[in-house]
């Protein structure tokens, strides 16, 4: 008796796999037919950080994105009332550029305002006489501020003080873009100026 169940119980089972390998065997061939349910999802290991801007510099200058073709860039933003994220970042890109020699006019790096309301051409021209004369002030409407800040995926607030006045929080990234105009990655300011140095110039 119990030898009639075990072989009617390993009948079920061999019916059971044939199914199952008949159901994969189907499932198979609809995919080689009409291609994978679930599209494939390819990367070509680059951000989408950048795109077209309108702004003018501190001299007052239209400057779209076309002013990144044919030279590699740093780009940062900020603004000038930063008590010392930003003076410190400009410095830092100012050490570089002296780094960089003769190579320096090879180069270039952009000051990006956040904070449009103050930050006027005049003011960034002010500022930025500190700093090497290769970097450029950008502003513009808020507007046109708040669409480069999209294009590359920049946050800012304003945060409120005491006695009516306010500073900014911003996104703190230095941005490395080729001579296409092609973000590349985070560029680390931080390091030795003539490491950092050497590493712009496999961009010249």
């Amino acid at each position: 008796m119990s030898q009639i169940k075990l072989s009617q119980r390993t009948k079920i089972i061999a019916l059971f796999c044939a199914f199952a390998a008949g159901a994969l065997v189907m499932v198979t061939a609809v995919t080689m037919l009409v291609g994978s349910p679930t599209p494939r999802v390819t990367s070509t290991g680059t951000a989408a950080v950048g795109g077209p801007f309108k702004l003018v510099d501190q001299t007052g200058a239209p400057v779209t994105e076309a002013a990144l073709k044919g030279k590699p860039s740093l780009i940062f933003f900020g603004f000038t009332h930063c008590p010392d994220v930003c003076p410190t970042a400009l410095f830092e890109m100012s050490e570089i550029l002296t780094a960089l020699g003769p190579d320096a006019d090879k180069a270039q790096v952009f000051f990006v305002t956040v904070d449009p309301e103050r930050d006027t051409p005049e003011a960034l021209k002010s500022y930025l006489s500190s700093f090497a004369p290769q970097i450029r002030g950008l502003t513009g409407t808020p507007e046109a501020v708040e669409a480069i800040k999209k294009e590359y995926r920049v946050y800012s607030k304003k945060v409120p003080l005491t006695g009516g006045d306010y500073t900014m929080d911003h996104t703190a990234v230095v941005y490395l873009m080729d001579k296409s105009g092609t973000f590349v990655a985070p560029f680390n300011s931080k390091r030795p100026p003539a490491d950092a140095a050497a590493e712009l110039k496999r961009y010249l």
